[in-house]
């Protein structure tokens, strides 16, 4: 078995379902690889939607561990040279695993394993929304936008271009099989689907000096609306989850952050910022929750793009006050006291 495509999956048998049958219309011949599906418990009839969307999928229901055990378990039941991740809200592309499978084949080639990103659009729901097209066409929760010719013509000109360990988001990501196992599998006290697949990938790139490739041609749809809300909620979350990081992975979160966020002085800087943008953020959220409300369509033209980048740009303050404001709490609950 070449390739062993890996999905995760919790209580979503309606997009595990669509996974599957877009993995079932496959290019890449049957024999070359397998779908194995870790149902991160209890189960909700992913054995059934398997059995009618993709029977030859194996499927495994796991005791409750959250996103990095079930990987972790996944791994165990893999059979392939080669790991692809999916997330179960993902439909790939028909193309998706050859092209996978080819680039880890020629990297292989090179003696140069590699981890291998695909691209992953928006899935485009209607009514489209303003706010859906601004998560769609800027950074607020993947850097796809900034992976394009014409944000970084040199950069994706060279199929060698290491975009750096915080690109490996694992909705759509293969890798050696081997290497995974030597640097054993996910950190399962990293219980959230935040930075565990990034700590994951900042021990590949230390152990093995291994690279993030983009190949823009394996694609999958990813069909995950974000509300307002919600997505701010996430941000907090972030900031809750950093903290965590930083005191199991300390030096993956330098990394990641360029400074140690367990400092005193770092959590007394993030809670003065805090309070005092609380007022500028509240008014902030008003108008960014407005979004939702407004057709997508408000601002076609030809300038569009630049007031798609000016209103990303205008809600930065209350994104970094939501993730510090995770951050502050996350501290507060360890009983930590900030510098004065």
């Amino acid at each position: 078995m070449h390739l062993s495509v890996l999905i995760p999956t919790c209580g979503r048998p309606e997009k595990l379902d669509a996974c599957l049958r877009a993995l079932a219309r496959q290019t890449l011949d049957d024999d070359l690889f397998e779908v194995v599906v870790g149902v991160d418990g209890p189960g909700n009839g992913e054995a059934e939607v398997a059995a009618a969307s993709m029977p030859s999928a194996r499927v495994f229901e796991f005791a409750k561990g959250g996103p990095a055990a079930t990987r972790n378990r996944l791994i165990e039941h893999a059979s392939g040279r080669w790991l692809l991740w999916l997330n179960d809200d993902v439909a790939p592309e028909p193309d998706c695993v050859r092209q996978h499978l080819e680039a880890q084949i020629s990297m292989d080639a090179l003696c140069r394993p590699a981890m291998v990103l695909g691209a992953a659009p928006w899935k485009i729901h209607e009514p489209d929304r303003l706010f859906d097209r601004l998560v769609r066409e800027t950074s607020m929760v993947f850097f796809y936008d900034q992976m394009t010719a014409r944000r970084n013509p040199i950069a994706c000109a060279d199929p060698l271009h290491d975009w750096g360990f915080r690109h490996a988001w694992t909705l759509n990501l293969s890798v050696p099989a081997a290497a995974v196992r030597e640097i054993g599998g996910f950190d399962e006290s990293l219980p959230e689907a935040c930075f565990e697949d990034l700590e994951w990938a900042w021990r590949l790139r230390e152990k093995f000096s291994m690279p993030v490739l983009y190949r823009p041609g394996a694609v999958v749809v990813h069909d995950h609306r974000y509300e307002p809300e919600g997505y701010l909620a996430r941000e907090r979350k972030l900031g809750e989850q950093a903290w965590l990081l930083a005191g199991a992975a300390p030096l993956c979160a330098r990394a990641i952050f360029g400074r140690d966020l367990r400092d005193a002085g770092e959590i007394g800087y993030a809670r003065a910022f805090v309070e005092r943008e609380r007022s500028a953020a509240e008014r902030l959220e008003k108008n960014f929750c407005g979004l939702a409300e407004i057709p997508a369509s408000a601002i076609d033209g030809p300038h569009a793009g630049a007031l798609i980048e000016t209103i990303y740009q205008q809600h930065l303050l209350l994104k970094r006050w939501c993730w510090r404001r995770g951050l502050v709490e996350a501290a507060e609950r360890a009983g930590v006291q900030a510098a004065a």
